[in-house]
């Protein structure tokens, strides 16, 4: 995994601050893989409520990385139970790495 202990730290405390301390993440993507380089850095935020103002989450999710990590480019995807089960949201499960 081609991220830092401090960098996943701040992931989880975004998340947790943004979504409440029973959110999970997965690191999913390019950054998953030791032998690449360079990348995005593609997260998956899942959590258990129903989130009301997905759009308005995955932008306070997002400055707030972007705050505390540096202008970086991050990919979001954001999951609770009424998230349909895409086939983005099957790999990236498949392949991730929870934080």
């Amino acid at each position: 995994m081609r991220l830092t202990s401090e960098q996943i730290q701040t992931i989880k405390q975004t998340a947790y601050s943004v979504l409440g301390a029973d959110s999970r993440v997965i690191l999913f993507g390019s950054r998953v893989d030791d032998a690449k380089k360079g990348g995005d850095i593609d997260l998956l935020f899942e959590t258990e409520h129903i989130l009301d103002n997905r759009v308005s989450l995955i932008g306070s999710l997002y400055v707030a990385l972007i705050r505390k990590l540096g202008d970086r480019k991050i990919d979001i995807l954001l999951k609770d139970p009424t998230t349909a089960d895409t086939p983005i949201l099957q790999i990236a499960k498949q392949t991730g790495i929870q934080l």
